[in-house]
């Protein structure tokens, strides 16, 4: 059940990357981009999540799901509210953190054994570099996150009220993970239906 949960939250999380997707191609706003790429990650940790719970965990399962959930969605999320912003110059940092955070989801060891539940990233990882950046890069993605919605609600409130909800569901799923792999596939699918319609909402009734 465990990974039927999970594998509904990956599922979901890829449908919604690939219509935030479609938005980009047809409007070529770069904020889109960054927002896909944010729920592709979070489709990609959801899969090793699946994974791990099915199968039980092992390195390479860990690895992709600390390069995808821990390592790069939040950073992305807030990469796209500085391009909604207007800050396009975030673009070219973006990239080198993306190559770094492939580096060492790659390279850094990994030690422990690893059991059914969802691994506790200090029971396999050193705290330098990668828990480091990892703390860094989401501390600050989900500050810009905030901080950008915050700034902009009057001009997209229920839309930037979305965001908002879905960082905080998203973030209380990462806190109570120890729950297990169901639990936390439902906070995945539910943060992601809420990111989808904070992404797309004001632009959905222009169009109308």
């Amino acid at each position: 059940m465990e990974a039927l949960f999970a594998f509904g939250a990956a599922l979901l999380s890829l449908r919604l990357a690939s219509l935030v997707a479609s938005r980009w191609r047809a409007t070529r706003r770069p904020e889109l981009a960054a927002w896909s790429a944010a729920l592709l990650a979070y489709a990609a940790a959801s899969g090793a999540l699946t994974w791990g719970a099915a199968y039980g965990w092992d390195t390479r399962s860990f690895r992709v799901y600390y390069l995808f959930g821990a390592l790069l969605t939040a950073p992305l999320l807030g990469v796209g509210s500085l391009l909604l912003y207007g800050w396009k110059r975030i673009v070219g940092p973006a990239l080198i953190y993306v190559g770094l955070a492939v580096g060492i989801a790659i390279s850094v060891p990994v030690h422990g054994a690893f059991g059914d539940a969802i691994p506790a990233a200090q029971d396999h990882l050193q705290f330098f570099p990668s828990r480091f950046v990892a703390i860094v890069a989401n501390t600050l993605g989900t500050v810009a996150v905030v901080a950008v919605a915050i700034v902009t609600i009057r001009r997209r409130p229920l839309g930037n009220g979305l965001i908002l909800a879905g960082v905080s569901v998203a973030a209380l799923g990462t806190a109570l993970s120890g729950l297990g792999a169901a639990k936390t596939a439902v906070f995945v699918a539910i943060a992601a239906l809420l990111l989808y319609g904070g992404f797309t909402v004001n632009r959905r009734r222009r169009a109308n």
